[in-house]
């Protein structure tokens, strides 16, 4: 039982550092430019929100390669 306790614990204390020190942190965010947020349209409310992800879901329908539904994000229709 001594032997299995101190593998683990060498195991343990040679396991590799995971997310790197804190030294470093926030760097990528602190380093990129700030750019303010534009305004933007209101989104609907209530029922037309409601009408409007039916619309966007099942009536406009947008299908990729294989008839397969093409995401939000996708430039799939881009690409023709």
């Amino acid at each position: 039982a001594y032997l299995f306790r101190l593998r683990e614990f060498i195991n343990f204390a040679t396991m590799g550092k995971v997310h790197g020190s804190l030294a470093r942190a926030g760097k990528v965010k602190g380093q990129t430019p700030k750019v303010e947020a534009q305004e933007k349209k209101k989104q609907p409310r209530g029922r037309a929100k409601k009408r409007m992800q039916y619309n966007r879901r099942y009536v406009n329908v947008v299908t990729g390669m294989g008839g397969k539904r093409v995401g939000p994000n996708s430039n799939a229709d881009k690409m023709k």
